[in-house]
């Protein structure tokens, strides 16, 4: 995604560091990761499949997943009824839940941008999130560490993040037509102050993405 591209949607906007920190996704990371109760375990289990899916698709890019295919790589952990707890209609804590009970308008939009009925899918979205997460936290990091930053500058931020992450990654990134980590199009919604919906957003990054793959 260029500047160029961006530039015409600028306006004059406060800090947004401490911001990225508190959005619905991050809220939702920090709930499962950092829970040292029952959540926590239940986080360790997602990472299990997070690793799986990221295997998988760097082992046979374009190669078809399936539940199964997931569950044998998530060996010995993996089962069917895990795989079901961490992705589909029944899964516990999935993230478009999160962006559902946030109720506001730019969640809501992520949440139907983000509905899978495919379970694989939903887990390929949520791998995405948690393998690109290091690479946002260190550009959060990076933003705080500056000080109050234009929306501008913002922007080269996270595109300069996912960047990174899709060329350390490639066919993760490449993944369900590039669609972007969730988190990075909330960034970008929350950096252009509902000014953005979120398929606009999200396009915006998924062509960035096959830019710079």
């Amino acid at each position: 995604m260029s500047m160029t591209t961006l530039a015409p949607y600028l306006t004059a906007s406060p800090d947004f560091g401490r911001e990225l920190g508190n959005t619905v996704v991050s809220r939702w990371h920090k709930r499962l990761s950092a829970n040292p109760t029952a959540k926590r375990s239940h986080w360790r289990t997602k990472t299990v499949y997070f690793r799986a899916v990221a295997g998988l698709v760097a082992a046979a890019p374009g190669a078809p997943l399936t539940w199964k295919s997931i569950v044998e790589a998530a060996s010995p952990n993996g089962s069917r009824s895990t795989f079901y707890e961490v992705a589909g209609a029944h899964a516990r804590h999935p993230l478009i839940d999160a962006f559902i009970r946030d109720g506001r308008t730019d969640s809501i939009q992520l949440a139907l941008y983000y509905r899978r009925s495919d379970a694989v899918a939903q887990l390929i979205d949520e791998a995405k999130v948690w393998s690109y997460w290091q690479h946002r936290e260190r550009m959060l990091d990076a933003v705080n560490a500056a000080g109050p930053l234009s929306p501008t500058a913002l922007e080269g931020e996270v595109c300069a993040s996912l960047t990174k992450w899709s060329r350390a990654n490639q066919h993760l990134a490449a993944a369900l037509g590039h669609t972007p980590p969730a988190c990075a199009v909330e960034d970008l919604m929350l950096i252009r102050d509902g000014q953005m919906a979120a398929v606009r957003a999200a396009t915006l990054l998924s062509d960035h993405l096959r830019r710079t793959a």
